[in-house]
């Protein structure tokens, strides 16, 4: 009894990283994993990427090569901002694709507070 709790908490901390491993790696031209990984920008860009009001931009319906690159600008520090580079960091450059073909499918007809 004395070694199974030691055990057990040794199991249970190692288990994360161990399912993290081994976990299938999803493919980022999954429409559904996209669409995952951008209803990250909904707090700030809304659902879907239209924003509402002006303060923000609207997403939706911008090209996906505008997208990526403003993702990689604020990734690397080339482009100022003060929670997009932080978050952009997280992100590999599939996933940024991914998010940005999401994103561009939308319809920007809708979009409110979008710049055209």
């Amino acid at each position: 009894m004395k070694t199974f709790f030691p055990a057990l908490l040794l199991i249970m901390t190692g288990m994360p990283a161990a399912l993290a491993q081994t976990a299938p790696v999803q493919a980022v031209s999954d429409r559904q994993f996209a669409r995952q990984i951008a209803a990250t920008c909904a707090g700030c860009h809304d659902t879907n990427g239209h924003a509402q009001g002006n303060a923000i931009p609207s997403l939706a319906g911008r090209s996906r090569e505008e997208l990526t690159a403003q993702m990689q600008a604020f990734r690397s520090g080339a482009r100022p901002g003060t929670i997009m580079q932080q978050l952009a960091k997280g992100y590999s450059s599939e996933q940024i694709d991914a998010i940005a073909a999401y994103l561009a499918a939308q319809s920007r007809e809708s979009a409110k507070g979008s710049q055209q």
